[in-house]
């Protein structure tokens, strides 16, 4: 078995039986420039410490699965160069190269559940690419949370993917797909879709029943929260739709794909909404990160079964 080094927090968390949140570590290093990364991934944190959870950001560090780190460390990744972005299919061999890499949501889900944390906040998961039917690109997200137990609380699949494509996947993959609070599905920057939800849920309870009666029945994989990004900070479905597509037009025109895309999508939508785009991240994260909180104080107030 893998050693799994612990910051001090989550350490006396997890041997306590307390409620333990895991965050990826994406969003410091490939996500926005120091040193606002790393005030964003703080603040990150704070919130959910003041939700009444325990924060564990994870990420590899010189050959070390870290889960939850101390803030020197955090600091440190923040500002760090060439740092490798990890999925399943590589997370290994960076451990074995004493390597250092930033999880992304499926490295993070493989960590967490490593290390007995059911909950986890991101922004938005991965899924089918637009012109998947030709590239093939498909995030190993949605394979994930068809066999890792870790719930997933996001602002849906990010916005510049193919979405009816990508919740035909997860329906295939037999994930659910919850929405919080409201019938339909949001888009990230959006809080409609224009697609139905499978499945709703109104409270961080029913979330965690669910979870333990997946684990309960001997159902793999996790679920997926699609928790709507606060009104006051979302882009209309009907504002982005044509700057995405701008975006996804200069890729092609630069041979842009594979890890690269998202990227350099989310930087382009970036320019093309003057910074609109990036403060609407902020707050998702944000309000993902509190509603995993709430989540994560449910499932540990019955351990046993909440894995």
């Amino acid at each position: 078995m893998i050693q799994i080094h612990r910051s001090a927090t989550v350490a006396e968390a997890l041997d306590a039986g307390q409620p333990v949140v895991a965050l990826e570590s994406t969003i410091v290093t490939h996500g926005m420039p120091w040193p606002q990364n790393l005030d964003v991934a703080r603040r990150v944190e704070a919130t959910v410490t003041e939700a009444g959870a325990t924060p564990a950001t994870i990420a590899v560090i010189d050959g070390r699965l870290h889960v939850g780190l101390e803030d020197a460390q955090l600091a440190a990744l923040a500002q760090a160069r060439q740092v490798a972005k990890l999925s399943r299919a590589d997370i290994a061999v960076c451990l074995a190269r004493g390597g250092t890499g930033a999880t992304t949501v499926a490295a993070t889900m493989i960590a967490a559940h490593l290390a007995g944390i059911a909950c986890f906040a991101t922004g938005g998961i991965g899924g089918v690419h637009r012109g998947a039917e030709n590239s093939f690109d498909i995030s190993a997200d949605l394979q994930e949370l068809a066999q890792t137990p870790v719930t997933v609380v996001a602002a849906g699949a990010k916005a510049i993917l193919d979405l009816p494509k990508t919740l035909e996947v997860l329906e295939t993959l037999g994930v659910p797909v919850l929405a919080y609070g409201q019938d339909h599905l949001p888009a990230f920057w959006s809080r409609d879709a224009g697609l139905r939800a499978p499945l709703r849920a109104d409270t961080p309870a029913e979330i965690a029943a669910a979870h333990r009666m997946r684990a309960a029945l001997g159902l793999p994989g996790g679920q997926l929260i699609a928790n709507p990004i606060p009104a006051e900070a979302e882009i209309p479905r009907e504002t982005l739709a044509p700057i995405i597509a701008e975006a996804n037009r200069d890729a092609v025109t630069h041979g842009i794909s594979g890890k690269a895309l998202t990227p350099y999508l989310l930087q382009r939508i970036y320019e093309l909404t003057e910074g609109r785009s990036l403060d609407a991240n902020i707050a998702l994260v944000l309000n993902n990160a509190r509603l995993a909180a709430g989540i994560a104080q449910e499932l540990s107030a019955r351990p046993a079964d909440a894995m």
